[in-house]
């Protein structure tokens, strides 16, 4: 008998989503604009004009949040077992391990018993290690936009160049002049530990539907993604990736390699009064003209509200809805990519970037996963410590942009 599928409803609960999230921002806009009229006329909104705009703004990021998570809740599995009985070997043996603690097989295994020991945990199979980097890479926004790499050691190190190197034209038997040696930068992405500990009971365990790979990697998925992110964005370096937002900064016109250069809102801790949009525009051309046709902002929801309520100067509003589910919002042409872990409109903050994230950013994943079955810390609940090692940081210092909200 075949099961029922909770997500069949999903497409039309998405274009549902999506009707009334353009819906609101109509009422938005004429809220807005009803608001800046008032600005104009009496040089200050009515409270409840102003109050009205805060809730539909407030009910637009809802809804973005929601649709979020419908588009998200698509694909996460289902905790079926796959339809076929037929199964690998190093499945069976490792599917006998998550469920009954058996290592028995597993030890008997090389292709799961490499790199593994009983104390330290097995390494999961491919299929278990792959699950949890898509379902990663469906919750995780930097994921998204970033290059992502898989690699075999715990240290990845890349050359760069830093430009220099010369090119020219010349005929079929003219001379060659000798070209400029290219200058070369060697960065290095350490891959540090990143780990979750879910907790399972064994009547799931003991249920034979219940695919526990597809189980262990939506319990991990959350947790990795949030830790992640927060790393990605404003890591240290030290036993975690190094976050964009941590190098150096240094004022655009001045900025060297190893620095993020930055475009000041000349107002502290805010936008410009008069033509605030100018700030976005210096900030969208600020990489050079090769980052631009893959360039996307990256800010916060609270930061997304203000810059929504912006008209540039022929009374457009310079933010748009997503004309599709699964699709981004656009600023000035530019699709909009939501990260919480960004810091809101400050004095000296840096709330907005833009640039070509993949060109910009690399992710260093290192192959493989690693658990630690534990039945005994919790009773009557089966605990699965889980690793894996992560790394990241900035591989081309000309592709991400900021916007500091200082006077200079």
């Amino acid at each position: 008998m075949k099961k029922e599928n909770k997500m069949a409803s999903t497409p039309s609960a998405l274009a549902y989503g999506m009707d009334e999230f353009r819906g609101a921002f109509e009422a938005f806009k004429e809220a807005n604009d009803r608001r800046l009229a008032e600005i104009e006329k009496k040089q200050s909104a009515d409270v409840l004009s102003t109050q009205k705009v805060d809730n539909i703004d407030r009910a637009l990021n809802e809804q973005k949040a929601a649709l979020d998570r419908i588009s998200l809740d698509r694909h996460r599995p289902a905790l079926e077992a796959p339809t076929t009985h037929m199964q690998s070997e190093s499945k069976q043996a490792w599917g006998r391990y998550m469920r009954q603690g058996d290592v028995s097989r597993l030890l008997e295994s090389k292709q799961l018993s490499a790199g593994s020991d009983p104390d330290g945990g097995f390494v999961a199979p491919d299929e278990t290690a792959q699950e949890i980097t898509r379902l990663l890479e469906d919750s995780s926004p930097l994921r998204r936009i970033a290059e992502v790499r898989q690699v075999g050691s715990s240290n990845f190190k890349k050359p760069i160049s830093r430009g220099g190197a010369a090119a020219g034209w010349t005929g079929e038997t003219d001379a060659r002049a000798e070209t400029q040696t290219p200058t070369l930068d060697l960065i290095a992405f350490p891959a540090a530990e990143l780990y979750a500990m879910p907790a399972a009971t064994q009547t799931l365990l003991d249920d034979s539907l219940s695919d526990i790979d597809q189980w262990l990697a939506a319990e991990v998925q959350d947790v990795f993604a949030a830790q992640e992110t927060a790393a990605f964005v404003n890591g240290d370096g030290i036993g975690k990736p190094k976050g964009f937002l941590s190098y150096v900064n240094a004022a655009d016109a001045a900025q060297q390699w190893g620095e993020v250069g930055y475009v000041a809102t000349g107002v502290d801790g805010d936008f410009a009064a008069t033509d605030p949009v100018d700030s976005l525009i210096d900030l969208i051309y600020a990489p050079k003209a090769v980052y631009r046709p893959n360039a996307r902002f990256v800010m916060n929801r609270r930061t997304v509200s203000a810059v929504r309520k912006f008209k540039d100067a022929d009374g457009n509003y310079i933010w748009q809805p997503a004309n599709a589910a699964g699709q981004p919002s656009t600023l000035l042409g530019y699709a909009v990519t939501e990260i919480e872990e960004m810091p809101g409109i400050a004095t000296d903050t840096t709330a907005i970037a833009c640039g070509d994230f993949r060109r910009g950013y690399l992710i260093v994943d290192r192959a493989g996963v690693r658990v630690v079955r534990d039945p005994y810390s919790s009773k009557p609940f089966v605990l699965f410590y889980t690793t894996k090692k992560v790394g990241g940081g900035v591989q081309d210092f000309n592709a991400i942009k900021l916007l500091k909200f200082a006077l200079s």
